[in-house]
């Protein structure tokens, strides 16, 4: 392989004192994660360890013997805990890495409160999880305490992952993803608040009182008055990589988003700067998602820091570590299935956010008055924090508009039409002149892409710049750094700047004032000429096809592309809700089918209820059933249509999966208002009124969403789903986190929903509370269907039978009986055995075998629990 060597000789050590050792106070034992011989099996172990006075819950996985190996610590977003990178840990345990994971202070198992990556608390429990690696015996050391030690995570995993490597020079390598360098940069941006955003982190960590004292605050305090004050700057800064930054200087693999108006790509750009500055090997890779959804590539990005830690923790100099800058591309959408096409582009030196500048030409009124309303209201929209599911940012980059500025609030100044390729790589300026008649003006600065008939524009990766100008009443010239984006301006298009004075994200001034903005130059661009896209594969025919059959080659070119019309509708299946057909999935590198020939159907007014243990494939099959991805064999009929990638009958789908994101400062209705805005269909299809009345939340609609309890919040997240009335409704795991009264509400919702001529369909694993909502099921097992019809014929099936027994059986006499000819399956209980009949299997059989057996039987007949039915259906597997 070719490979660039840019590495450094091993750097000195400054090894710190151990100090107290870390106590583990509990374990879970270990496990094994996988069975086969290969890939080789992956042993876990879980512990609880006492660290700096809180307990820190963490996992610890290894691979293929005992010989020592490199460690890897791997750390988890913000509101989330070491189960999040558990699959990504056994990855790399099987590539040879001992994995350290754990849940931060204040979330998942672990105690304490948040500190954001505060240096005495969270960076100095880092410190004690090296120095335990530092004992184990698998583990590679490169002295007595100081093991061979990588670190990766994304986002608040990243950012400790750099902070660390400034504060333990024990660190030997990171590959940090969409995080942030200056973490009073990325919520004060030029002294502007970023509302939004602040409010999903406390809303996330589950409410101010979470976090450290001075923390809760400190945000107290900036939220009522609208602007950040030094203080709030300083301490932030204090707990930001960039405050160590001088000290960072191992080998960095800088992953960023694009579509991520939370950590923007100048974070990453700072990074990097500042560590190469220092001498390390840094690479770059701007990746097509972030926290404003779009795709995160997540195989891609694991490939790459497995390499990554090959070539600087293992010294494997064979290692491709990859290019110095990589850029994700979209190149519009694949025709056969409607997923995003993505290409990379990459450069041998990463470019910064400032190379090849060229100018553009800008003009527009000479001196434009700008509204800021009272209030600050109505606010313009760009990024929607929290929708990020919706992938707005991503939405951008195959040319489709979902931002919005109001008339009277914003300037604006527009390029001529584009004449040559131009591609936008970097960050562009313009300068500007503001006056105002308060005392300081804010303003957002954003870029269009503007189509050639004028109307349809884009705001790339929906990114703005918020600007704080003080003392502009006598008038200000000001230089605007806008957003760093990686985009095409086509030939025909146009280059619109825009200030606008608000912008739902950010806080505005409350006090009305009028801004005078008018331009003083032309707008400067990055090209990053040296970045090069990656051709697209070749077919291997334009290979050896001999010159003689070009015109073959030519005429299959043009007939023999594959179609790409829908399938035309099934006639029979017109009034059918749902019929699948021989389902299967299984996903790449994955040893077994996630779900293999699933066949069931469902029925108007029908609520079905889809059940199986952990890993039956539930979410697989309703991730295919709502077109997120495709499977691999068999059919899926939504009212006789087809399934896929945007088919438009998904429009009569609405799907609550995984929770909803809402904007705490808005109020319900507000909040749903945003959403189905959003989607761009007419306000009046949304029929917002009839599904708040089937949600039931009453007057708590207009109060702000951080208000509401769990409950409020869940069924506001059905709501949602159900805007536009959907003929079928999927519902996952939608009473989770509620207590017995709001799962009342919430199953008297679905049926109420059913009762009017819909569908629903719920996953669940609460299952007495299916059998009283549900009128038919659907269970799954190992991806295999194992069981569907009524409640009622599954519950009260008679070829289960309940053996109850004077004495509680003896698992191995349960074993005995689960081996008896004509029995499918048998599970002891306190009362005695479950016991599923196959086909040959009679209740005398089982009598006459059960006192061969010397069982003390009771009594023999049907059972009537769902759990029961449940239990004996998956064989215990749960």
């Amino acid at each position: 392989m070719d490979l660039r060597l840019r590495g450094l000789p091993r750097r000195s050590r400054r090894l710190l004192a151990a100090g107290a050792a870390v106590v583990v106070l509990a374990g879970a034992g270990t496990w094994t994660a996988a069975a086969s011989d290969d890939p080789p099996p992956v042993s876990a172990s879980d512990r609880v360890m006492a660290v700096n006075g809180v307990r820190i819950d963490t996992s610890y996985f290894t691979s293929g013997g005992s010989q020592r190996r490199p460690a890897v610590l791997l750390g988890h977003g913000f509101g989330g805990s070491k189960d999040d990178v558990r699959e990504e840990a056994e990855d790399l345990a099987r590539d040879g890495y001992a994995v350290l994971t754990w849940s931060a202070r204040g979330f998942g198992k672990s105690t304490g409160k948040v500190g954001l990556n505060d240096p005495d608390a969270e960076v100095a429990d880092v410190s004690k999880l090296i120095d335990w690696l530092a004992d184990q015996p698998q583990v590679q050391l490169d002295r007595a305490g100081d093991p061979r030690v990588g670190m990766a995570g994304a986002s608040y995993g990243g950012a400790i992952a750099l902070l660390a490597a400034g504060h333990d020079d024990r660190v030997d390598a990171i590959a940090p993803a969409i995080t942030y360098w200056n973490l009073s940069d990325a919520l004060f941006p030029n002294g502007v608040f970023k509302k939004l955003w602040a409010g999903i982190f406390v809303n996330s960590a589950g409410g101010c009182d979470k976090f450290e004292s001075s923390i809760c605050a400190m945000y107290d305090r900036v939220a009522t008055s609208g602007t950040p004050d030094a203080a709030a700057e300083r301490m932030l800064e204090e707990r930001s990589p960039s405050a160590v930054g001088d000290r960072i200087d191992v080998p960095t693999l800088l992953f960023q988003g694009q579509t991520d108006s939370l950590f923007t790509l100048d974070q990453a750009d700072a990074a990097a700067r500042t560590i190469s500055a220092n001498g390390a090997p840094v690479d770059v890779d701007w990746i097509a998602g972030g926290h404003d959804g779009g795709d995160l590539e997540t195989s891609r990005v694991q490939a790459r820091v497995t390499a990554w830690f090959d070539r600087y923790l293992k010294k494997d100099t064979g290692a491709d570590t990859g290019p110095a800058f990589r850029v994700t591309r979209t190149g519009g959408v694949d025709s056969t299935d409607g997923a995003a096409q993505l290409r990379g582009a990459t450069d041998d030196t990463y470019p910064g956010l400032e190379s090849g500048r060229t100018s553009v030409a800008l003009t527009g009124r000479p001196e434009q008055r700008v509204t800021n309303p009272a209030g600050a209201n109505p606010p313009a929209v760009s990024a929607l924090p929290g929708l990020g599911g919706a992938g707005l940012g991503q939405l951008s980059s195959l040319g489709v508009g979902v931002s919005l500025d109001f008339p009277g609030q914003y300037a604006s100044f527009e390029s001529a039409p584009i004449t040559d390729d131009l591609h936008i790589t970097g960050a562009p300026t313009a300068t500007v002149h503001i006056e105002s008649t308060s005392d300081d003006a804010v303003l957002f600065a954003k870029v269009y892409d503007v189509g050639p008939n004028g109307t349809q524009q884009v705001l790339p990766s929906q990114l703005v710049t918020p600007l704080r100008v003080e003392d502009a009443r006598g008038g200000k010239d000001v230089t605007v750094t806008l957003p760093a984006i990686d985009h095409d301006i086509e030939q025909g298009h146009r280059l619109r700047l825009v200030l606008a004075s608000t912008d739902l994200g950010y806080a505005s001034p409350a006090a009305p004032a009028t801004y005078t903005v008018s331009l003083k130059g032309d707008l400067s661009v990055p090209t990053a000429p040296g970045v090069r896209t990656d051709a697209a594969a070749l077919p291997s025919w334009v290979w050896w096809l001999p010159l003689a059959g070009a015109a073959l080659a030519l005429a299959l070119l043009v007939t023999g592309r594959r179609r790409t019309a829908t399938p035309a509708p099934d006639p029979e299946l017109a009034e059918v809700p749902l019929q699948i057909t021989d389902l299967s999935k299984k996903y790449a590198g994955g040893d077994r089918y996630s779900v293999r020939d699933v066949t069931f159907r469902v029925d108007k007014g029908q609520v079905l209820g889809l059940l199986g243990p952990n890993g039956a494939g539930k979410t697989t099959t309703l991730r295919m059933l709502m077109g997120l991805i495709k499977p691999d064999g068999g059919e899926i009929h939504v009212f006789g249509h087809a399934i896929r990638p945007g088919a438009p009958v998904l429009s009569r789908v609405g799907a609550f999966v995984e929770g909803a994101g809402f904007l705490p400062h808005l109020s319900g209705r507000e909040n749903l208002e945003l959403y189905w805005a959003a989607t761009g269909r007419p306000a009046e299809d949304a029929h917002l009124d009839e599904a708040l009345e089937i949600a039931g939340l009453g007057d708590a609609l207009a109060r702000a969403v951080r208000t509401y309890s769990q409950g409020m919040r869940q069924r506001l997240a059905i709501a949602q789903a159900m805007l536009g009335l959907p003929d079928l409704l999927i519902l996952d795991e939608p009473t989770n986190g509620l207590d017995p009264p709001q799962i009342r509400e919430m199953r008297e919702v679905m049926i109420r929903y059913a009762a009017q001529g819909r569908t629903v369909i719920v996953s669940s694993h609460l299952l007495a509370e299916v059998e009283q909502t549900c009128t038919h099921l659907v269970v799954m097992d190992r991806g295999r269907l194992v069981q569907a019809g009524p409640v009622g014929e599954i519950v009260g099936s008679g070829d289960t039978l309940l053996v109850g027994t004077a004495a509680p059986v003896e698992e191995p006499v349960v074993e005995k009986v689960a081996a008896l000819p004509g029995i499918a399956s048998a599970i002891g209980t306190d009362d005695g055995i479950l016991v599923r009949l196959d086909a040959d299997g009679t209740a005398q059989r089982l009598v006459a075998d059960l006192v061969r057996l010397e069982v003390p039987v009771r009594s023999v007949g049907p059972h009537r629990r769902l759990e029961d039915a449940f239990l004996t259906l998956i064989g215990g597997s749960a």
